[in-house]
C-alpha cells in the first residue's frame, strides 16, 4: 500500500494556503459533531408508528401470552421469526432481548469469565491469562468490554474480505490463552468491509489451541445498505456446524439503528448448546425481556420484507450524506496523495487514513475549529493507533448541509497537518 505523504516540493505552497484556509475556518465559529454513529432525527421519525403500538386490548402474543406479564426468556417468536429470516439462522437458535446487543455481548463474556462456556475446562476468570483477537481498525466498544474484563487484546489487520484469516490462524493455533475473535461481518465498523463466505469458512474451521474458542459475530449492520447491492451476510453459524465446530460462533444483532436506539430489541443466535448455556445464566438475571416492545416491533414490521422496506427508507435519508463525504474527500484530497478512505456500500462509517503521525493533529485542528471527531486511536485497542493515521467519520446524525461544511473543514485540517509534517513544522 502506498505510503501517504505530501510531495516535498509542493509542501511550502500547500502549507501557506491551508494556514489561511484554516484561519478562515476557525473564524466561522462552527459547532459540528461527527463523533458517533447515531441515527438522525429524520431517521428516528421513520419509526414513530411504534409509539401507537401494540394498542390497548391487543397485548396478546400469537401464542396467547399476555405480553405485559413476566416470562418468556427467549422473546416473542413472531419477532424472532422475522429476524431469523434476515439473519439466516434457525428460529429455535435465536433469542430476543432488550434494547442493546452490547448487553448480550458483555453478558456473554462476563458469563464466560465467571463460569466458562461449553467446552471450557474451567471458568475463563481462573485462567492465567485470557486474550481476544481484535481486527483493526475496529469497534471501540468491543475493545472497551475486553479491557473492562481484563481480557488482553491482540490485533490482526482487516482486509476487504474481513479479518486476515492467515494472521488469525497463526495466532490461535498454538496459544490456548486466545479464547476468541471479534468480527463485524457486514459493513464493518469503521471500514465497511464484508466478510466473504470463504473467509468465514476459514475462521470457523481453523484449528485453535483453546478448545472453547469463540467468534463473537456482531452483525450490527446486516440490513443497513447504502446501495442497490444489498450484501447478504455469510452464514457463519451454518458454516461452523458443517466444519464440526458448532459452538464456535455467537451472533448478535439489534434494531438499534433500525427503529429507536434507546428502545429497540437485541438478538443473539448460536448453537443449541450455547443458547442453553446463555439462558441458564440469564435466568438468574432476568425473568424475561420487554415483550410489549417486542410485540410492537413485530406488528410494526409485519414480516422480514417490512424490515427491508423500512431500511430502504433509511437509505434515502443517509446515502446522500455518505456520498457527500466521499465526494468532498475526493475533490479536496484526491490529487495530493495525503489520504485514502473507504467508500462503503453500507453501515454507518467512513474510515479515513491520513499521513502517518498526523491523525491526532488533524483531530486537534478540527476540534479547535469547532468540528468534533472521534478521538485518535479509537479504532484500536487501548486507544493506541501505532501509526497515528486512522480517523473514523460518522456522517449519519447531522443534516446534509452540516456534513458538507464539516467535511470541507476536515479536508482543510488533513492538508494542513500533512503540510506541517512535510515541512518539519508538525507540533510535537
Amino acid at each position: 500500500m502506498t505510503t501517504l505523504a505530501l510531495a516535498p516540493d509542493a509542501a511550502p505552497g500547500v502549507l501557506a494556503a491551508q494556514q489561511q484556509a484554516y484561519a478562515d475556518l476557525k473564524a466561522r465559529g462552527l459547532s459540528l459533531d461527527l463523533t458517533r454513529g447515531k441515527p438522525s432525527a429524520e431517521q428516528l421519525d421513520l419509526s414513530d408508528g411504534l409509539l401507537n403500538l401494540p394498542g390497548a386490548g391487543t397485548v396478546a402474543s400469537e401464542a396467547g401470552t399476555d405480553v405485559r406479564n413476566y416470562g418468556g426468556l427467549d422473546g416473542l417468536v413472531e419477532l424472532r421469526r422475522i429476524f431469523a429470516e434476515l439473519l439466516d439462522v434457525p428460529v429455535a437458535q435465536l433469542i430476543a432481548g432488550g434494547n442493546a446487543s452490547l448487553t448480550l455481548m458483555h453478558d456473554t463474556l462476563t458469563f464466560a469469565t465467571l463460569f466458562g462456556v461449553p467446552g471450557s475446562t474451567r471458568p475463563w476468570g481462573q485462567e492465567e491469562k485470557v486474550k481476544f483477537v481484535c481486527p483493526v481498525p475496529g469497534y471501540d466498544r468491543h475493545f472497551a468490554v475486553c479491557e473492562a474484563l481484563g481480557i488482553e487484546m491482540v490485533t490482526v489487520p482487516m482486509t476487504d474480505d474481513g479479518p486476515d484469516p492467515d494472521a488469525v490462524a497463526a495466532l490461535v493455533a498454538d496459544d490456548p490463552s486466545i479464547k476468541g475473535l471479534w468480527v463485524v461481518p457486514t459493513y464493518a465498523n469503521p471500514d465497511g468491509s464484508v466478510v466473504s463466505t470463504e473467509v468465514a469458512r476459514r475462521l470457523v474451521s481453523m484449528p485453535t489451541a483453546a478448545p472453547d474458542f469463540r467468534i463473537l459475530w456482531d452483525n450490527a449492520y446486516a440490513v443497513h445498505h447504502l446501495t442497490d447491492d444489498e450484501v447478504h451476510s455469510a452464514d457463519a453459524i451454518g458454516l461452523a456446524e458443517a466444519a464440526g465446530n458448532p459452538d464456535r460462533v455467537v451472533m448478535y444483532a439489534s434494531t438499534s439503528k433500525i427503529t429507536f436506539p434507546g428502545s429497540g430489541v437485541s438478538f443473539m443466535a448460536s448453537s443449541p448448546a450455547n443458547i442453553t448455556w446463555y439462558k441458564k445464566h440469564l435466568a438468574f438475571q432476568s425473568i424475561g425481556p420487554d415483550k410489549v416492545n417486542q410485540l410492537r416491533h413485530a406488528r410494526f414490521f409485519g414480516d422480514a420484507e417490512g424490515v427491508r422496506s423500512h431500511m430502504r427508507r433509511h437509505r434515502e435519508v443517509i446515502a446522500p450524506k455518505f456520498d457527500a463525504v466521499v465526494s468532498i474527500l475526493r475533490d479536496r484530497l484526491g490529487e495530493h496523495g495525503v489520504a485514502r478512505w473507504t467508500e462503503p456500500k453500507g453501515g454507518y462509517f467512513v474510515s479515513l487514513d491520513v499521513v502517518p503521525g498526523t491523525a491526532s493533529r488533524v483531530i486537534s485542528l478540527a476540534k479547535e475549529a469547532g468540528i468534533a471527531l472521534t478521538p485518535a486511536g479509537a479504532t484500536f485497542p487501548y486507544g493506541n493507533d501505532p501509526a497515528d493515521e486512522n480517523i473514523r467519520l460518522a456522517p449519519t446524525l447531522p443534516p446534509l448541509s452540516e456534513i458538507e461544511v464539516a467535511m470541507d473543514g476536515v479536508a482543510t485540517c488533513v492538508l494542513l497537518a500533512a503540510a506541517e509534517a512535510a515541512t518539519g513544522s508538525l507540533p510535537a
